[in-house]
């Protein structure tokens, strides 16, 4: 049976139907999941996607983070569920905590869209398991909060502790501290990143199929009894 990932939509979500084709093209089975949800549908993991979540009032996921589907992936979160927020998925889980540090607006103070060359740094993560270490992949990138921001006690913790998972290659696009593009938390099973994979899961739409191997990671986690 294949493993069930859900996958959020929020008011102003723009990539859920690229995440859910992801995750099928990964062999998984993608589960629509509503901001004003008050279960996770027996998922075994779940998605936040890439968008402008509320219109982006207040900040990017602020609102998002007291939707009632929220409740439970914080709990799940916390339970050891694999969770992975994208883009604005990233914000939101900075915005409830689950992530530390925030995403600010880019340091140029533009949208940027390009595909963006990164470095996986971690490969221990729920998300990050099919990669090799120190493996350069080319996905999608389209932001203008973009910039992750944490103080210096923070970022210290996060290169010390590995929870780095991929950094900007080349060119840093949006000003993010220590060019991080993704971090997890120290389970493992919660990851944040900016850039978007499920746009890079076939060659006829993406500049690269890299983007799979995230959503073939959280399978391999969940089928292999590797979560922590």
């Amino acid at each position: 049976m294949s493993a069930r990932i859900g996958i959020v939509t929020f008011p102003g979500s723009l990539d859920d139907a690229d995440a859910a084709r992801a995750v099928s093209v990964a062999g998984g089975k993608p589960i629509a999941l509503w901001h004003g949800d008050d279960d996770l549908k027996k998922v075994d993991a779940v998605v936040l996607p890439g968008g402008f979540s509320y219109g982006d009032y207040l900040r990017c996921g602020a609102i998002a983070r007291f939707a009632p589907v929220m409740t439970k992936v914080i709990e799940a979160a916390n339970g050891g569920m694999p969770v992975l927020g994208i883009c604005n998925g990233f914000q939101i889980l900075c915005e409830t905590h689950l992530l530390p540090g925030a995403l600010t607006r880019n340091d140029h103070l533009h949208f940027i869209c390009r595909d963006q060359k990164l470095r996986i740094e971690n490969t221990s993560s729920d998300w990050t398991r099919d990669f090799a270490p120190g493996q350069e992949i080319v996905i999608p990138l389209k932001n203008g909060e973009g910039g992750y921001v944490a103080d210096e006690a923070t970022l210290d913790r996060l290169e010390g502790d590995g929870r780095v998972i991929a950094r900007y290659l080349d060119v840093n696009p949006n000003g993010s501290y220590r060019d991080i593009a993704g971090i997890c938390n120290e389970r493992g099973n919660v990851v944040g990143l900016m850039p978007h994979p499920e746009h890079a899961i076939e060659d006829l739409t993406g500049p690269s199929t890299d983007g799979v191997f995230f959503f073939a990671s959280v399978l391999t986690s969940l089928l292999s009894g590797a979560r922590r």
